[in-house]
């Protein structure tokens, strides 16, 4: 529950500091006092959009502080997984903010991103205001009161995880089956490229060796002519290269005994001897090899022409490029074959999916179509008792089109204040009086069921008079008995059925002008309703009739 509320600097308010307790507490004052910037001040510690502009002027900062009881909601595993300090008791949501439009949240003093603040918040309080009537004809918000109180919140947990599955599932489907179509397309042209490239039958090394051969045979003459010379130069008699060697040889041999140096040299001159007579040999050898053979020039030139063309034609610039594109090739046709298993085994997986998503949903369709009978009961006894004796209400349940994530189920809220008039969505047939009491009956039956920590009326009582506000106070009341409620209200009749009675109020002076809220005592609780009731001029009537409100 909300234990205390500290506002400074925020619009109309220099400092103001509430205690609230238990049960039902009333929020009165004249219009435009500043009941609702009080509202607007505590939404901001419950993670709402700040906005600079409300700052009271010539201030640069605004603070607001609310201090809470959550002795008996279980939150330690929510201050566990954000690492928030916990204390078991008391829980500190305050929020700072400047005239720059810069904001910071804390809790228990430690600082927090907005959305912490805002999770927490819904922990513990609801703040409905006039605005939050227009939900009860929305499908959305309607659906959300049948599961509340269809008390199925792990159903529909289980539901959403499957259909997040199943949803998942479909956009594999729908990638796979693109994917097939595409590829399946092209599959004649790739078996096409393929089977040119493995027909040329492609050697890492052979476009080098064949270029290297190529230039060879075309210059063959000339080729032929330097290994002749090369011969001629090693083995011409008496001038060739080789017996030059041998006599050289000869010499270094002669004069070993004399010159231990010539050992070496002779060594080297033999070495030198014995390596080109082998040169001399391999030579002789290559020129009988060398003979020019029109038809291999012709076939290596046919085949550099083969490769060169593929990879023009592949955008390849090696015979290694072209072997990876034959493999990636190979690969993609394996895809290919291997799709229709995949297809059968992922559209298996849909199948499955889909079933148990249908399941699930039938599930949550049994307990809303079970809720649905309970809620018009109970909410007809709440509410015909509010000067609708005649209501009709029917909560409908329909099939949607297509599953969502919410289920198969279209919830429709159906009114008739009447009991001759053909019921109606509540957003086309009820008038704001109505809406107020539909929602003070629905939020009524769900305080019963969720326990909510703190509820904030903000002048739900719009529309409404005499005794049937007498009976929403009483309602409000008996929430009261659950929960911490609070409510702002115009109406006497609510006010009298006030645990607690706060009054807000304005105090002016020649420079400025600043919201006041003090808790009134019963003496001055029966002024105020006698106020509410007369107006300005204070009757003895209506102080006899505030008090006979307030037995």
């Amino acid at each position: 529950m909300l234990k205390s509320l500290s506002i400074r600097n925020y619009a109309l308010i220099s400092q103001l500091e509430i205690d609230f307790s238990q049960g039902l507490s009333v929020i009165t004052g004249e219009t435009g006092a500043g009941k609702s910037i009080i509202v607007g001040a505590l939404s901001l510690i419950l993670g709402q959009r700040a906005d600079a502009k409300m700052i009271k002027h010539n201030e640069d900062k605004c603070s607001i502080e609310g201090l809470f009881d959550i002795s008996s909601y279980g939150l330690e595993s929510f201050f566990t997984e954000r690492n928030l300090e916990y204390d078991a008791q008391n829980c500190i949501l305050r929020r700072d903010i400047w005239t720059s439009g810069k904001s910071r949240a804390f809790i228990n003093d430690m600082p927090v991103n907005l959305m912490d603040l805002k999770d927490l918040g819904a922990f513990l309080i609801d703040i409905h205001s006039q605005h939050q009537n227009l939900l009860l004809g929305e499908d959305k918000f309607q659906l959300q009161v049948v599961d509340i109180l269809a008390n199925n919140k792990r159903l529909r947990e289980e539901y959403k995880t499957e259909y997040r599955h199943f949803v998942s599932i479909c956009k594999q489907v729908e990638e796979l089956t693109k994917k097939v179509e595409e590829h399946t397309a092209e599959q004649d042209y790739l078996q096409f490229q393929l089977q040119q490239l493995t027909e040329a039958k492609l050697k890492p090394d052979e476009q080098f060796e064949l270029e290297a051969e190529l230039i060879t045979l075309s210059n063959i003459e000339e080729v032929k002519t330097g290994i002749y010379a090369l011969e001629h130069l090693l083995s011409a008699d008496e001038k060739g290269i080789i017996d030059a060697l041998q006599e050289a040889s000869n010499v270094a041999q002669s004069i070993q005994k004399h010159y231990s140096p010539a050992n070496e040299i002779f060594e080297r001159l033999q070495t030198a001897y014995l390596d080109l007579q082998d040169l001399l040999l391999n030579i002789g050898n290559q020129q009988d090899e060398l003979e020019l053979d029109p038809r291999r020039l012709q076939w290596i030139n046919e085949r550099l022409d083969t490769l060169y063309s593929l990879q023009q034609k592949h955008k390849a610039h090696s015979i290694e490029g072209l072997i990876r594109l034959k493999n990636n090739l190979e690969e993609q046709l394996r895809e290919i074959e291997n799709y229709d298993t995949e297809v059968k085994q992922m559209q298996q997986q849909w199948e499955e999916s889909k079933t148990m998503v249908e399941k699930l949903a039938n599930a949550l369709t049994k307990t809303r179509t079970k809720t649905a009978a309970l809620l018009e009961k109970q909410l007809i006894r709440r509410v015909s008792s509010l000067g609708m004796p005649s209501m009709q209400f029917h909560c409908q349940i329909s099939n949607k089109s297509e599953p969502d994530i919410t289920g198969a189920d279209l919830v429709t809220f159906l009114f008739s204040a009447n009991k001759n008039v053909e019921v109606k969505p509540v957003s086309q047939i009820a008038s704001g009086g109505e809406i107020s009491r539909l929602m003070l009956g629905i939020k009524a039956l769900i305080a019963r069921i969720t326990a909510l920590p703190t509820i904030i009326l903000d002048e739900i009582d719009t529309g409404v008079s005499g005794e049937v506000a007498d009976k929403m106070g009483n309602i409000m009341h008996q929430m009261g008995e659950v929960m911490q409620v609070i409510t702002i209200t115009h109406l006497p009749q609510i006010a009298a059925w006030g645990d607690s009675h706060f009054f807000v109020y304005k105090k002016e002076d020649a420079k400025v002008t600043e919201t006041h809220i003090r808790r009134l005592s019963e003496e001055e609780r029966i002024q105020e309703i006698a106020h509410m009731l007369s107006g300005s001029e204070l009757t003895e009537a209506a102080i006899e009739n505030a008090k006979e409100l307030l037995k």
